[in-house]
């Protein structure tokens, strides 16, 4: 899965603008996060949906994903105290957070943008972290400041119940599905997938593992729920007043 550990970059920037009018602008998509994001093909499903949605000369798709990674590496700041010495703790916070922005001004150069929606699939590498959360805001923030654009819509895929059978880091596995959970309900622009049914796999001898990264039926289906859910957010604020 050496694959997975590089980043993954999907950009999408169907046609020129003629005009920076409401009529040219597009729909931007930017997708994140670790190795269930790396391993999420967007051109299976997710971009064939919003594309039927907005159509193709509408919508711009940019993906950037790193396997085994901590929210640390794209929020640029400390929020735990005394900063954490163990678990996954970069060197330099926020390095994949550039590689991100960087590729998402690249494929928005020239653009407007008429809706931005940000897609986060990552958690698994930050069992011991105490301030998701906050993170998380920053890492929104750091996006809304760098492509100046304040009304993001947010999709968070929910980690799978991998090892909640299990006692080793269950509470720090129960915190960030929480927090997940809890993070996009509240965000008024915000909503999640749920990621328990599509790491199901069939062993030999017939019993079921819930594994760590999905199957590929259940990267598809992820695909299309990610979709699913950014459509009808643009949908439902582009009704607000």
């Amino acid at each position: 899965m050496k694959s997975l550990r590089a980043a993954v970059w999907l950009l999408l920037a169907l046609s020129p603008v003629i005009s920076a009018g409401e009529d040219s602008a597009k729909h931007l998509f930017i997708l994140s996060g670790q190795s269930n994001m790396a391993g999420m093909k967007p051109e299976v499903s997710f971009t064939p949906a919003v594309t039927k949605a907005f159509g193709k000369e509408n919508i711009i798709v940019a993906k950037s994903a790193y396997s085994g990674a901590s929210i640390r590496s794209w929020a640029k700041s400390n929020h735990e105290f005394p900063p954490p010495t163990r678990g996954r703790v970069p060197k330099v916070r926020g390095h994949f957070y550039d590689t991100l922005i960087k590729g998402v001004k690249g494929a928005i150069k020239g653009q407007s943008l008429k809706t931005v929606t940000f897609v986060w699939m990552q958690g698994e590498s930050d069992l011991n972290n105490t301030a998701y959360d906050v993170y998380l805001k920053e890492l929104i923030w750091q996006i809304q400041s760098d492509i100046n654009f304040k009304d993001i819509n947010i999709v968070i895929g929910r980690i799978s119940d991998c090892g909640l059978d299990r006692p080793k880091r269950l509470e720090g596995k129960k915190y960030i599905r929480k927090t997940q959970q809890e993070f996009a309900e509240a965000h008024p622009r915000g909503a999640w997938v749920d990621t328990d049914d599509l790491n199901d796999k069939k062993q030999p001898d017939g019993t079921i593992v819930h594994d760590l990264h999905y199957t590929p039926e259940g990267y598809k289906i992820l695909g299309q729920r990610f979709a699913e859910k950014a459509i009808a957010l643009i949908k439902a604020n582009s009704k607000r007043p």
